[in-house]
């Protein structure tokens, strides 16, 4: 297979693939509010079943990333799909908190592995000068998967309620038949591997964790998951609980809550790819703390608004600018070696999405003492710490002569 038609199966394939991921992700959320009503869970309690979740992804970051390396990003992408996809969908019959939080659990463990592999594979069969654009179109199915939970919630729950709701998690077995068949393994992590079964310049034994600590890549990993623990804590936060806010301290109705979300998911997936377009002008880094630190503006402006109409139409903008995520994906891939890609960008990015975890259940008791509106309002504050942090980051772009070699090397 050609790189040319390589790359575009890798596109379509991760898009697909990250779609799901994202609908599954945000499913608890949109069925938040029926499920505490049918079970009688307090918004801590609720809070919790999140906290599972990203507490399992954290986990998987390690795990998914070092088999990656090791084993292909390939076949790290389908057990992250088929799993995660089975475990949601056995939610639907779960009957206590106790499983369905043990499930969700589960299910982050799946959840939490595609974002570090769709990275390295763009890393690896996009060309340096339209990374920025590839990724961030990649990463750019995180809205589309969050609008598509949010019209199937609208239109699923009335109807049938929240049980219902988790079956549709059935559709990504769908894109893995797709991976399966059609997205073929990274040219460049199989020359890696098999440099490294001859000894051949690089390490001969298996790929380590503590590699990414090691050899100059110590202050890039603990930075970049910094970044992602603060930025990730103010968007899990506020995304777990806005559609019960919505709800609750907005009076909106489900399905007009579901409209909300949806038209907030468009601001974002149009962000997404503008922002990999700025990334390709002006540097990744630097379009990163654009991203963060208008995340932080517009969030708190957000949580101000109380005009159920300009809240719609406030939506989109608050979200154009959290397109973070896409530049993530295409910017952490470049600050390690192919050697340790996944390994490196996904531990960056899924620690810190484990450090998050707790962002819904500490928001849940925020807002029991005080408001929603006052617990979404304070996540504006670890947004702009992420941007600051961000800025003690090396550039990674290369200079032209450069631009054909297989992956940017970081510089001050």
């Amino acid at each position: 297979m050609n790189k040319d038609t390589a790359k575009w199966r890798v596109l379509g394939g991760g898009f697909a693939a990250y779609t799901f991921d994202a609908m599954d992700l945000v499913l608890l959320a949109m069925a938040f509010q029926p499920i505490m009503n049918d079970l009688g869970l307090t918004r801590s309690e609720a809070g919790l079943l999140a906290t599972a979740t990203l507490i399992g992804v954290g986990i998987s970051s390690v795990v998914m990333g070092w088999y990656s390396d090791n084993y292909g990003r390939r076949k790290a992408m389908l057990w992250s799909l088929i799993s995660f996809s089975l475990l949601t969908m056995v939610i639907a019959f779960a009957s206590t908190w106790t499983e369905i939080l043990i499930l969700r659990f589960l299910a982050g463990l799946g959840l939490g592995g595609l974002w570090g592999v769709i990275a390295a594979y763009i890393a690896e069969t996009w060309p340096p000068a339209q990374r920025g654009r590839a990724a961030a179109f990649v990463m750019s199915s995180f809205p589309v998967g969050v609008g598509l939970a949010s019209f199937l919630a609208g239109k699923i729950i009335p109807m049938w309620g929240w049980r219902a709701l988790f079956l549709t998690a059935g559709i990504a077995l769908i894109v893995a038949v797709y991976v399966y068949f059609f997205v073929p393994e990274s040219e460049a992590w199989k020359q890696q591997r098999d440099a490294r079964a001859r000894g051949e310049g690089v390490k001969a034994e298996k790929v380590s964790v503590k590699e990414i600590f090691t050899g100059g890549l110590a202050k890039n990993t603990i930075l970049a998951t910094l970044v992602s623990a603060f930025a990730l804590t103010a968007y899990w936060g506020p995304t777990t609980w806005l559609p019960t806010y919505l709800v609750k301290e907005r009076g909106l109705s489900v399905a007009d809550m579901g409209m909300f979300m949806t038209i907030l998911s468009v601001g974002m997936f149009v962000g997404y790819n503008v922002f990999g377009w700025i990334a390709d002008l002006i540097g990744k880094r630097n379009a990163l703390v654009l991203s963060l630190g208008g995340s932080a503006v517009m969030l708190a402006v957000y949580a101000l608004t109380e005009n159920p109409a300009t809240l719609l139409w406030m939506g989109p903008a608050y979200a154009f600018f959290m397109a973070f995520v896409g530049l993530m994906g295409s910017y952490y891939g470049e600050l390690f070696p192919t050697r340790v890609r996944t390994t490196g960008s996904g531990f960056c990015f899924n620690v810190g999405r484990g450090v998050s975890a707790f962002a819904p259940f500490i928001l849940g008791g925020i807002a029991t003492a005080y408001s929603l509106q006052t617990a979404i309002l304070i996540c504006a504050v670890p947004f702009l710490l992420s941007a600051i942090l961000t800025a003690f980051l090396p550039r990674t772009e290369v200079p032209a002569a450069q631009a054909g070699t297989p992956a940017a090397a970081p510089r001050s």
